[in-house]
C-alpha cells in the first residue's frame, strides 16, 4: 500500500462524489428524478413487500428521518410511492413503492446501469480533474481493507 489510508479514502470519496453528482444531474435531466429518489425507489422495489419503514429507508439512503420523509413526499407528489402507517402499532410509517414507481425503475435501470458502466470505465473522459490511476490505486487500497 503506497499512500496513507486517509489519502486513499479521500481519493475514493472524491471519485464517488463525482460519480454521484454526474448521475444525479443525468437522472434529473433525462428522467426528472434525483439520484436519492432513484436509490430509494430501488431499495423499496427490492423488498418482498415493496415497503420499508421510513427510519430503515433513511439509514439505507444515508439521510435523516426528516429528510427521508421529505423525499417520500416528493415521490408521492410524482406518483411513484406513498406513505403507509404500520398496522401493528399505528406509529411506524412506511414508504411503499407504487406501480408507476416500479414502471419508472424498469425504464430507467438499463440506461442507469449503462451510464454507471461508462463513468467507471472511462473516468478520464468524465472527470478530467481526477487521475484515473490514482483513483484505481485508492480503490484497491480501500478494497484491501474492506475484504473479509
Amino acid at each position: 500500500m503506497s499512500g496513507s489510508v486517509s489519502s486513499a479514502w479521500l481519493q475514493t470519496a472524491a471519485f464517488a462524489a463525482a460519480v454521484d453528482a454526474n448521475l444525479d444531474r443525468w437522472l434529473g435531466d433525462t428522467y426528472r428524478l434525483g439520484l436519492t429518489e432513484f436509490r430509494a425507489l430501488t431499495l423499496l422495489s427490492q423488498q418482498p413487500d415493496k415497503e420499508l419503514r421510513i427510519t430503515a429507508l433513511a439509514q439505507r439512503v444515508g439521510l435523516t428521518s426528516t429528510s427521508t420523509t421529505r423525499l417520500v413526499s416528493r415521490l408521492e407528489t410524482k406518483g411513484h410511492a406513498r406513505r403507509d402507517v404500520c398496522d401493528d402499532d399505528g406509529r411506524g410509517v412506511y414508504a411503499v413503492i407504487d406501480e408507476p414507481g416500479e414502471t419508472l425503475l424498469r425504464e430507467v435501470r438499463p440506461a442507469y446501469d449503462a451510464r454507471v458502466r461508462d463513468l467507471l470505465t472511462d473516468p478520464a473522459k468524465h472527470f478530467p480533474h481526477l487521475d484515473p490511476r490514482a483513483v484505481a490505486s485508492a480503490l484497491e487500497e480501500v478494497s484491501a481493507l474492506v475484504e473479509p
